[in-house]
C-alpha cells in the first residue's frame, strides 16, 4: 500500500497507481505518494503491495508546522535517493547528522504525533510521537519485541527560508534511524535468508535478514548486490557464535558495483574487492557456495552458476548451482514426505504422501503394540524412532525398518503427574534432545546418536521458566522451546552451544533465548517448517486460536496465517516448505496442502511427525 499516516489518531492516506507526474498530489504536508494508478481513498492499514513505489515530495515554501511533521514521516516511507527529499524537511546540521540506515523502528501502525504545548513558543515547537512497537531492525536484522509503547519526538525550529528573509520550520531534532509503520516497513523491506556453515559441519545454517525490496536508497544496489554485500559482512550478532564464514574480513563488493544480473546462461558474475582477491581454491569455492544457496529463490530465473573474480577481473573460482546443493541444509531421507503419528491403538503408524493411511504399521516395537506410545518423533534417516510412553514416564528408542525387541529406556521421569514428566522427544541431524518437566529436577537431556546415557544440557536465560515442549533445527544449533511460567507460555528460540571442557568431553549448553512469537500467548503447539519458518498454533491477546507461520527472528509474514482451524492441539511440519501441513484437531488428523483446504486422514490419531 501507499505510505500511511496518522495523525491525532486519525488515518490519512493516499494511493496511486498509475499517476504520470507528481503535480497532482502536491498537497499540504503530503510528501509521499506511489508513482502509478488510480487514485482512491484507503485505509491506513490495508494490506501490503510490494509493487507499488513512494516517492517523496520536498515541503512547500511557508509549510506550517504540521505539514513539516506530516511530510518528514512520510518521506521516511519513500525510495527517494538518499533520503534526500526526507532530509529537505530537517535544518542542515540535522540532515548531516540523520542516518537512515542506522536503524529502523517498526510501529504496528504508522505513528501518531500531538503538539507539546509545554515546548511551544514563537520560534520552536515540540511534537510527540507514539505508537505500538513491535520490532527494531539493525544492521539489517529483525528483532521482535512484545508490543511495548513507543514515545520519541521531534522539535522544530525557525530558520531562515531560501531569499534569507522569510524563515520557514523545520525539524532540528528526529528520532534515531527510520520509524515506519509494519505495513510501510513490508512494503519496503523483505525476509532473506543468508546461509553460513556449521562449525565442524559442510550443512549451512539460514540467517534470516530484511533487504530493501527495490534499490537501497542509501547504497543505491538493487536487492541483489544489497544480500551479497550483506552475507560478506557475516552473520547477526545472536547467530554469530555458532556458525562460520569464509570470507576474508573486509570483503566487499568491488567499488562502485551497485548492481549484479546473472547472464543469458543464467550466470552471476561477482566482482570483488583486494581484501578477497588472493583467496585459495577450497576458500573461495565455499564462498561461492554461501552465495548460491543464498540467492536461492531471490533472482528468477534462479542463478545456475557463479562466478567470484579478483579486483584485477581474474576469475577465483566458478561453482555451478547443482554443486552447492550439496551443502543445503541438513534434508531427510527420500521418503521425508511420510507423516507418521500414533494411531488409536497407541501403535506407531504412517501416512503416506497421498494422504492415504497405511494400514500395516512400521516395523519393530513401536509398530507391534509392545509400547503403548503417547508421543514420538523419527530420525532424519528415518530408521530408528524415539517414543515416550503414554504416562509419560519412560523414553525409548529403537529401528523403524528391522524386528526388533523393545529394550530398556533410555531415561525416565519421576515426576508425579504425566504432565509433570517426558516431553516429545525430538532429533536434530543425529541426536535425540528430550525435556524432564518434573517440577522437582527439571532437565534437558540429549543423547548422542539417540543412545546411550543421556548428556544433561544447561540452559540459561529462561528466568525459571519451565521447557514445556521442544523442537530441534536441522542443522542442530537451534532450538525452539515452548515455555511456561506463572501460568503464561511463550515461545523462544535458544542458541546450543558446544564447548571442550577439561577432560575432553564436549559439553552443550541452550543460551541466549530470543522471544520468537511475542504477539502471540497460549502458544499450544510448534513446529519447524523451513530453514528459518516455524508454524505455530498460539493467540493473540483476546483473540483466538490461529495457526501461524512465523520466522525465526519473530516477523509475521504478510500471508502467514492458514485457514482457520479448531481446537488444534499438535501441528507437524517438514523442512520442505512444499509438503503438507499435519495437525491433530476435533477433526482428527488433518492436512493442508498448498493452494488447498484443511483435509481429514484419519479419525483418530496424536503426535503428527515428520522426520526429526
Amino acid at each position: 500500500m501507499g505510505a500511511e499516516r496518522r495523525r491525532h489518531g486519525r488515518g490519512r492516506v493516499m494511493r496511486t497507481a498509475a499517476l504520470p507526474t507528481c503535480a497532482a498530489l502536491l498537497l499540504g504536508g503530503c510528501a509521499s505518494m506511489p508513482d502509478s494508478g488510480d487514485v482512491e481513498q484507503v485505509k491506513a492499514t490495508q494490506g501490503v503491495d510490494s509493487k507499488v513505489r513512494v516517492l517523496a515530495v520536498a515541503p512547500r515554501e511557508g509549510a506550517e508546522p504540521q505539514e513539516i511533521v506530516d511530510g518528514f514521516l512520510e518521506a521516511m516511507t519513500s525510495d527517494d535517493p538518499s533520503f534526500a527529499t526526507a532530509r529537505k524537511y530537517l535544518t542542515k546540521r540535522a540532515a548531516k547528522e540523520w542516518k537512515p540506515q542506522e536503524l529502523t523502528t517498526v510501529l504496528t501502525e504508522a505513528p501518531e504525533w500531538d503538539l507539546s504545548t509545554a515546548e511551544k513558543n514563537a520560534s520552536s515547537r515540540s511534537y510527540t510521537l507514539s505508537g505500538e512497537q513491535i520490532a527494531r531492525v539493525d544492521r539489517n536484522a529483525y528483532a521482535a519485541v512484545p508490543p511495548t509503547q513507543y514515545r520519541g519526538f521531534l522539535r522544530l525550529v525557525q530558520q531562515g527560508g531560501p531569499d534569507g528573509k522569510d524563515k520557514e520550520w523545520r525539524i532540528d531534532y528526529a528520532p534515531r534511524g527510520l520509524l515506519l509503520g509494519e505495513s510501510d516497513f513490508q512494503r519496503n523491506y523483505g525476509s532473506v535468508n543468508r546461509y553460513y556453515f556449521a562449525p565442524g559441519q559442510q550443512s549451512v545454517v539460514a540467517d534470516p535478514v530484511y533487504i530493501r525490496q527495490r534499490q537501497d536508497p542509501v547504497t543505491r544496489m538493487d536487492p541483489v548486490a544489497q544480500t551479497v554485500s550483506s552475507l560478506f559482512d557475516g552473520p547477526t550478532t545472536w547467530l554469530r557464535p555458532v556458525v562460520t564464514s569464509p570470507f576474508p574480513k573486509g570483503t566487499a563488493l568491488k567499488a562502485g558495483t551497485t548492481t549484479l544480473t546473472p547472464d543469458d546462461q543464467n550466470v552471476l558474475k561477482l566482482p570483488l574487492n583486494e581484501k578477497a582477491s588472493h583467496v585459495g581454491r577450497t576458500a573461495c569455492q565455499k564462498m561461492a557456495t554461501l552465495v548460491l544457496l543464498t540467492l536461492r529463490g531471490l533472482t528468477s530465473p534462479r542463478v545456475e552458476q557463479v562466478q567470484l573474480q579478483g579486483s584485477d577481473g581474474r576469475t577465483l573460482c566458478v561453482l555451478s548451482a547443482d554443486q552447492a546443493e550439496g551443502s543445503a541444509p541438513v534434508r531427510s531421507s527420500a521418503r521425508a514426505d511420510n507423516v507418521y503419528f500414533v494411531d488409536e491403538d497407541g501403535r506407531m503408524a504412517v501416512v503416506a504422501p497421498t494422504g492415504t493411511p497405511d494400514k500395516s504399521t512400521v516395523r519393530g516395537p513401536f509398530g507391534t503394540g509392545e509400547l503403548h506410545i503417547g508421543t514420538l518423533a523419527v530420525a532424519r534417516n528415518e530408521q530408528r524412532a524415539a517414543a515416550v510412553s503414554q504416562d509419560g514416564r519412560h523414553l525409548h528408542a529403537a529401528s523403524i525398518i528391522s524386528d526388533e525387541k523393545l529394550g530398556a529406556p533410555l531415561v525416565s521421569s519421576t515426576g508425579i503427574k504425566p504432565e509433570d514428566r517426558l516431553s516429545a522427544p525430538s532429533w536434530d541431524r543425529s541426536d535425540l534432545w528430550v525435556a524432564d518437566r518434573n517440577p522437582a529436577g527439571p532437565r534437558l537431556l540429549r543423547f548422542a546418536g539417540g543412545r546411550g546415557a543421556p548428556q544433561e544440557v544447561s540452559t540459561e536465560g529462561l528466568d525459571g521458566a519451565r521447557i514445556e515442549s521442544l523442537r530441534v533445527s536441522a542443522d542442530g544449533v537451534r532450538i525452539a522451546l515452548q515455555l511456561t511460567k506463572d501460568g503464561k507460555s511463550s515461545l523462544k528460540i535458544g542458541r546450543i552451544e558446544r564447548r571442550t571442557n577439561a577432560d575432553g568431553a564436549t559439553v552443550f549448553s541452550v543460551v541466549d533465548p530470543q522471544s520468537a512469537a511475542p504477539r502471540l500467548e497460549g502458544v499450544t503447539a510448534v513446529s519447524w517448517a523451513g530453514p528459518s519458518r516455524l508454524v505455530v498454533v498460539g493467540k493473540e491477546a483476546g483473540g483466538v486460536q490461529q495457526v501461524r507461520y512465523i520466522a525465526t527472528d519473530g516477523s509475521l509474514s504478510p500471508a502467514g496465517g492458514v485457514p482457520g482451524l479448531n481446537k488444534v492441539s499438535a501441528v507437524a511440519a517438514t523442512d520442505d516448505e512444499e509438503q503438507p501441513l499435519v495437525a491433530v484437531s476435533e477433526d482428527g488428523l488433518v492436512r493442508l496442502a498448498p493452494s488447498a483446504n484443511w483435509q481429514t486422514m484419519i479419525d483418530k490419531g496424536s503426535s503428527p511427525v515428520y522426520p526429526g
